[in-house]
């Protein structure tokens, strides 16, 4: 079993939309719409894990000047900035069969070293409250409650300074 993190194509697009959906509860999961243009818009920033050819999770975000995800840019891949200062993470999904084994782990890291390369000042994202523990072992900075409203949830900001 050998993982390998890539960057996603359209080709990806109806395996990452399985996976999405067996991720997050539907008015939370991003719709097949919105996964191909995110594709489309920030692929520097879609990364998919895959094992012998089979995609079991992804990373991605788009890029932006500001510390904190707003619910507009779930929706509208255009507010993209892609010299702009703060990695986002929309969504780190691994399918059931394949957690707690690491992978995860695995694809956030990837995603914090390439947005080091890229010269970013942070990555961030919005969690719920039983994973902020999570998070902080990547060095994540919980900021409190996010102004976020998606699926209906309540969210908390995540900053990692790089």
């Amino acid at each position: 079993m050998k993982l390998e993190i890539r960057k996603a194509s359209i080709k990806d697009l109806d395996a990452l939309t399985k996976v999405e959906a067996s991720c997050f509860p539907v008015a939370e999961a991003a719709t097949r719409v919105s996964l191909e243009q995110r594709i489309k818009t920030f692929s520097e920033s879609f990364f998919v894990a895959e094992i012998d050819g089979t995609i079991i999770g992804f990373v991605n975000g788009c890029v932006i000047n500001g510390t904190v995800i707003y619910d507009k840019l779930y929706e509208d891949s255009t507010l993209h900035i892609p010299e702009g200062k703060y990695q986002t993470i929309f969504g780190l999904d691994v399918i059931s069969e394949y957690r707690n084994q690491g992978i995860a782990a695995k694809l956030m890291n990837y995603m914090i070293d390439v947005s080091k390369v890229a010269g970013r000042k942070g990555v961030i994202l919005t969690c719920k409250a039983k994973l902020i523990h999570y998070y902080t072992k990547f060095g994540y900075v919980n900021m409190g409650i996010s102004e976020s409203v998606h699926g209906g949830a309540k969210w908390y900001d995540m900053v990692l300074d790089i």
